[in-house]
Parts: structure tokens; sequence; C-alpha cells
């Protein structure tokens, strides 16, 4: 999947709208976490010491295609002015008077900052008439980036649709990293290859565990999902959430496994809350709830009272033997797929599996993608206290933090994301015929 890039392209004195993943958290009017923006600012400083004039532009939250205040981009400019040492101007909407006052404005080495693009209710139906309004701010030979791997398995406007009225569409330094790194994992893996697979549901990862199974030596399996596979197999798992519409494709993917020399490990023990089914599962509730560890066992034990049954207990963390299972797995992989977590983890009490599985990574030599917010903050927190504890960090060197959710899923699925497609290869530069050229007259109407 090779596609062109800013690097191969001449962005001088151009104007470069440049999509970029800048949903950020906001406490009290400014960002809480600036992880994105940071993940931006490479490319964006590309633009701007190669002299191009960069229209910047991105969602953030979900204003439901109405102006909402509470969803400005307000705070992102603030801190993208701080991070670059010079003043990044908000348009006050996305293509009207302010957008192109704003990106007519610009001289070379400068950028502006659209008002979020979810403003307008066009964007996520990828309308034609967005899409054109948006290559109109940059001019007949202005360039379109892609920066927002986060975001590109969405044909939206502005991820999508905008190509189509550009003759030149181009990976930003980001989103060439995700493409590489991910790639990577499926097109070159090196063995043994194993996949860490967690968070709430079987029906969300089908894709990725049927396309793994033709790659992976092994795959661990965690988080509510597991419960499904568990169920599946005829253990008692109590209370616990699963997918009875589910069971035969857990069926089907534990044969599959099988067929295919691939070992599937779920957990064989766990930690569990005293929760009735059909509760509503919130922080509150479990941190208040009685819990203990326990093994697993098959229903049939059960019935037979060989072991205690696990009604009106859920099943919310793997256990310890389990983790001694991943750890064997995770000690001798060479390369290292991880996406969900592996309990409960918004209450620290459930969290044990997924920080262990962070450490082990984070021990092993392993070439690793991790992606999922879950997953990459297990990450980050390790990372934290390791270099609080005056730890060598590179230690961490051989693990890469996706920043895409579920871009990286569908990626790992591999399906061709929309807002990657659209991008020119790397052969050959887009036709004129590809791309609609715009008249000046379409160009200076705003």
């Amino acid at each position: 999947m090779e596609k062109k890039t800013i690097r191969d392209i001449d962005v001088k004195g151009k104007k470069v709208l440049v999509r970029c993943d800048f949903n950020v958290p906001l406490k009290d009017g400014e960002v809480a976490d600036d992880t994105r923006i940071q993940a931006a600012l490479p490319t964006i400083k590309y633009l701007i010491e190669n002299g191009a004039k960069v229209v910047l532009c991105s969602h953030l939250g979900r204003p439901k295609g109405e102006v909402n205040e509470k969803y400005s981009l307000n705070p992102v400019a603030a801190k993208l002015s701080e991070e670059l040492g010079t003043e990044v101007k908000l348009a006050q909407d996305v293509t009207g008077t302010s957008a192109h006052q704003m990106a007519d404005s610009l001289k070379e080495g400068q950028a502006g900052l659209l008002e979020n693009v979810r403003f307008d209710p066009r964007e996520e139906k990828n309308d034609d008439s967005l899409s054109l309004e948006l290559a109109q701010l940059i001019g007949e030979d202005g360039i379109y980036v892609n920066d927002a791997f986060g975001t590109a398995h969405r044909a939206h406007s502005s991820t999508e649709g905008v190509t189509h009225h550009v003759k030149t569409s181009v990976a930003g330094l980001l989103m060439e990293k995700e493409i590489q790194e991910l790639g990577a994992v499926l097109e070159s893996p090196e063995k043994p290859f194993v996949a860490i697979l967690g968070g709430a549901k079987v029906s969300d990862k089908i894709g990725v565990i049927e396309n793994l199974l033709e790659k992976v030596d092994q795959i661990l399996i965690g988080g509510a999902m597991a419960n499904t596979f568990l169920k599946a197999k005829g253990y008692d798992i109590g209370s616990s959430v699963y997918e009875a519409d589910k069971l035969d494709v857990a069926k089907e993917l534990m044969e599959k496994a099988v067929d295919k020399g691939v070992e599937l490990v779920l957990p064989v023990d766990g930690k569990v809350a005293k929760i009735p089914a059909g509760e509503e599962l919130t922080t509150e509730k479990i941190e208040s709830a009685e819990q203990k560890n326990v093994k697993l066992y098959k229903e049939e034990d059960v019935k037979e009272g060989k072991a205690e049954s696990l009604e009106g207990w859920q099943i919310l963390d793997v256990g310890d033997t389990t983790l001694n299972h991943y750890a064997d797995g995770i000690q001798f992989a060479n390369t290292i797929v991880w996406n969900g977590p592996l309990g409960f983890s918004e209450v620290p009490s459930f969290a044990h599996g997924t920080e262990s599985i962070a450490r082990y990574i984070a021990s092993s030599k392993s070439k690793c993608v991790i992606g999922g917010g879950d997953s990459v903050a297990a990450i980050k927190r390790i990372k934290k206290s390791a270099k609080e504890n005056g730890e060598d960090l590179k230690k961490f060197d051989n693990i890469y933090l996706s920043t895409g959710g579920g871009a990286s899923l569908e990626f790992l699925e591999g399906k061709e994301l929309p807002g990657i497609k659209a991008l020119n290869n790397a052969e050959n530069v887009k036709s004129s015929s590809q791309g609609s050229k715009l008249t000046e007259h379409e160009i200076s109407e705003n």
C-alpha cells in the first residue's frame, strides 16, 4: 500500500489542506490531553518549514451537524499556537466567509485552522457540495494531505470526498507511519506472531480474527468477548455478559483455529464481582460489589456438584493462571498485535490483567503494534511509571502505539480504508480525469 507523502511533492507557496485528528479531550476550556496534537506536529512543522500555506481541519466530538460552542476547536488553536510559537488563527466557520478570509490571508510558512468540520451536517454524509467547498479553500493548485489515521475508515467529506476535487492528495507523516507499521505486521511479520484481543464484543473482532488466523501462531483472547467463547465451549460464566447470537460464530472461529494450527488461548480463571445478570455495569456498582478470584469450570461440572456455580457473579478480568499462559506466548513472540483491554479496566481492581499484559510486552523484545484506547493507555501508564522510576525508556522502542481505534481494527481485518484508498499511489499522480479540475469561477465562489 505505497502512497505518496508530503515528502514526495513540492509544497512551497502552495495552499495545503491538512486533515488532522484533533479530537482531543477538553477540560475547563483547555486541552486536557494533547497526545493527538503532538502526533500531528511533525507534518505541520514540515509543511511550515517548506513554505506551505497550511489550512488545518479536524472534527472534535459529536456535535451532530450543528454549531455547538462546547465542541469548538478554539482550545486546539490556542494549543497549536503555543506549540508552534506563532499564532494559528481559527476561522469562525468551516467553508464560509471566515474560512476563505483565513485561508487567503496565509503567507508562506503560516498555518490556520478551520472550525469543527462536524458543525456542518454535510461532513459525515460525505456530501459532494461540502467536499467541493473544502477544495475551493485551497484553489486549483492546492494540495490535500490526510494525516488523520483515526478517521481513515470513515468516508467523510474531509477524509475522502475532497480528494475528488484536487489533483494531488497525499499522506502526512503520521499517516505514513501508521500504514508502514500496521502494514509490516500484516505483510511480513517475524514469527512467532501472537495476537492479543480483548474488549467487549466478539462481533467487533470477527473480521480481525478471521484475517489474523491466516497469519498468526497464537491468539490470546480476553475481555468480555472471551465470555462468548467460553460459553460456546460449555463453560459456566455465571451472569457475565456475552453475545448469545454469536455462539455459533465463536465455535466456527475455534474450529478454524484448530484447522490452521493456530492456538487460541482462553481464560482458565478470572476475577468476578457479585452483580446479577442484566444490571448495568458502572464503576460505582463494580467498586461496591463483593469480589473474588475463581477458577473457571465446565457447566457439566457445576451440574454434577464438582464446582460452585457462578450464577449472580460476572467475570470482569482474567486471573493469574491465565496471565501466566499469556506470558508464555508473549515471551517467545517476535511480533505482537494487541487491541482491546482484558478486563473492566476502568476499575483499578479489574485492570490487573490489562496492566500485566502491558508490562509483559514492555519487557519483551518483540515488535509490537498496539491499537485501541484502553490498550494504548495501559502502555502509557507503564511507560510513565518507568520514567518516574528512572528506568531506561529504550525498552519501549519496540512498541508502536497506533492512533486509530476503529481504523486500526479495520486495517487488521484487511479492509481498504476509504481515507487511505483515496490518496495518490506512490507510482503515479492522480490524473485530471480522476479528480475534477476547478474552474476559476468555482475557486473564487464563496
